[in-house]
């Protein structure tokens, strides 16, 4: 059953994107050789809980961490850890917020360093997919012409785009229906009605399409261990517009690529 919300109740979901935004924004800041990736998340949590908000996946189904941080052939929910940054790396940035009632959530893979150009060339396609997925988020549409323009813009270039995980509806619950593929046919899936409000979240790896779980249960690899790239945005759509509700703006002005 997909929830629909109210122009009210996305204004609160806007609330809650802002102060994600703002997290993300602060975590870019130290984002950078040397760096371990559990500052990054002790940085996101006290940003977001000082502006009155909650991690969305800290403790979400036994999840430790306020962000999911995965590095290089992990595609997502990787664990916070001493791990320092180095030179050459990519680490994807999963975040969520709840507040007031309501979740958002985003994510942001950067390169660290000088990264080899095949991989930057992987960020680009990938970040350019999310776009390619919301130009499709249009009222009275389907879900599978969000998942087809990914999929589109994807497979030219030869890269694998993960199954097995999908984007998904949000709103009072992290995360709700429908599920969004970054591959399918257009015209095929749930309609695309008032109020719907969905995060859209390409997953493409450089190689194979194929991940694995690894043992601590949460952390998913590539199965060739090449480089994934993970992208999203919280986007709510009604019949005069979609307005992507999640941003990537305070990364863009705090992170120097």
């Amino acid at each position: 059953m997909i929830n629909y919300k109210s122009r009210e109740q996305v204004e609160l979901i806007k609330e809650s994107a802002l102060i994600l935004g703002k997290a993300h924004g602060e975590v870019a800041k130290h984002v950078k050789v040397g760096v371990k990736t559990n500052t990054l998340d002790s940085i996101a949590e006290e940003f977001i809980r000082d502006h009155g908000g909650t991690p969305s996946f800290k403790n979400f189904n036994g999840f430790p961490a306020s962000l999911c941080i995965s590095l290089n052939e992990n595609v997502v929910h990787g664990f916070p850890s001493d791990y320092e940054l180095k030179d050459g790396d990519i680490i994807s940035v999963d975040c969520g917020v709840f507040f007031k009632g309501f979740h958002s959530d985003s994510a942001f893979t950067y390169p660290i360093g000088k990264v080899k150009e095949e991989t930057m060339s992987l960020l680009k396609v990938t970040k350019e997919s999310l776009y390619k997925g919301i130009e499709k988020a249009v009222f009275g549409g389907r879900i599978g012409d969000i998942a087809n323009a990914i999929q589109k813009h994807i497979e030219p270039f030869g890269y694998g785009i993960v199954r097995e995980l999908v984007g998904h509806g949000i709103g009072e619950n992290l995360h709700e229906s429908p599920e969004v593929p970054n591959y399918g046919k257009a015209g095929k899936g749930p309609k695309l009605n008032e109020g719907l409000v969905i995060a859209i979240e390409p997953m493409v790896n450089l190689g194979t399409k194929k991940v694995v779980q690894e043992a601590d249960g949460w952390t998913i690899r590539t199965a060739d261990r090449m480089p994934s790239a993970h992208y999203e945005h919280t986007v709510a759509i009604f019949k005069d517009g979609t307005e992507v509700l999640t941003t990537h703006k305070f990364i863009e002005e705090n992170f120097k690529f």
